[in-house]
């Protein structure tokens, strides 16, 4: 005798009627509980398009900082990217203040977020807070590090006077092996630090994708400073073989029309969320093939 047969044997009347529902109910629950797996697995493909997780980690400076930790806040790019990309996650460890270069009092600190420019206010230490956040289970492993710095670099000089120390090929001389057993303090060049900055993301993280940012037009930086910095930055990466970003050359910031009137900056340099929507849109129609040719799409 079935289960439904069995109640109505037992009963009657309201009693009958009040079985049926009961078994009703249950039946009901019993298939949520069924298809539960499947609705989460619904929920995912919703909010991102890969099918494999895609983890992506962000560096930088100010600029990144403004999108917040979690990639949430409207100032900064990082939010508008991530609304495009759709990744599985997207965390950023970048700091307001930030640059590539070192300087000879540079050491490994991950707890300093100061907000402004310092010796340990470096891309180099954001790298030990990610390494330290994956190997204490806070982070995933990441696919794509995208890094974006080099303002602060230019901007304030007069701390990092060997910032323009080296060229591209200069920087080059060590083997991958003798660079990165350096300290940090000995390398005090722009070139020498985004090399040094990138090896140590590929000793740490070899499967991931690394993108490099070169910096934005700002009104703070007379001349050709921003544009000199990303010629070297962009110089280095290339001959890494990772693929680069010109942001000076394709994003909506122009420092010319920001003199002006503020259009996407609130400063000339930082950028409002209409800026960074812009930029983070930019930025992910431009990086999202090349994350698709990364996992083999």
């Amino acid at each position: 005798m079935d289960t439904y047969s069995l109640l109505t044997c037992r009963a009657s009347g309201g009693s009958e009627c009040r079985l049926k529902c009961l078994y009703s109910f249950c039946v009901f629950i019993a298939l949520l509980m069924t298809f539960r797996p499947f609705a989460s697995m619904a929920q995912v493909a919703v909010c991102s398009p890969y099918v494999e997780p895609l983890h992506i980690v962000l560096l930088g400076d100010s600029n990144t900082a403004l999108g917040g930790d979690h990639c949430d806040l409207p100032k900064g790019w990082s939010r508008w990217f991530v609304e495009r990309v759709r990744p599985t996650s997207c965390r950023s460890y970048a700091r307001s203040g930030a640059t590539w270069t070192n300087t000879p009092k540079t050491k490994v600190n991950t707890t300093e977020n100061i907000g402004r420019i310092g010796d340990d206010n470096v891309i180099f230490n954001q790298i030990h807070r990610l390494v330290k956040a994956y190997e204490g289970q806070l982070q995933p492993y990441p696919d794509v590090v995208i890094v974006a710095a080099g303002t602060n670099d230019v901007w304030f000089g007069k701390y990092r006077p060997d910032a323009f120390g080296r060229s591209v090929e200069e920087a080059f001389v060590p083997d991958d092996r003798s660079m990165t057993e350096r300290r940090a303090s000995e390398v005090v060049s722009l070139t020498e630090s985004v090399r040094y900055g990138c090896l140590l993301l590929r000793k740490h993280f070899p499967k991931a994708l690394l993108i490099v940012l070169t910096p934005l037009q700002t009104t703070a930086v007379e001349g050709d400073g921003i544009e000199r910095a990303g010629d070297l930055i962009e110089g280095v990466a290339l001959r890494m073989g990772m693929p680069v970003v010109r942001q000076d050359k394709v994003c909506v910031v122009s420092s010319k029309a920001e003199a002006k009137k503020r259009l996407y900056t609130y400063d000339g340099t930082h950028t409002n969320p209409l800026g960074a929507r812009k930029n983070g849109e930019i930025l992910a129609d431009l990086i999202r093939p090349m994350i698709d040719r990364h996992l083999g799409r």
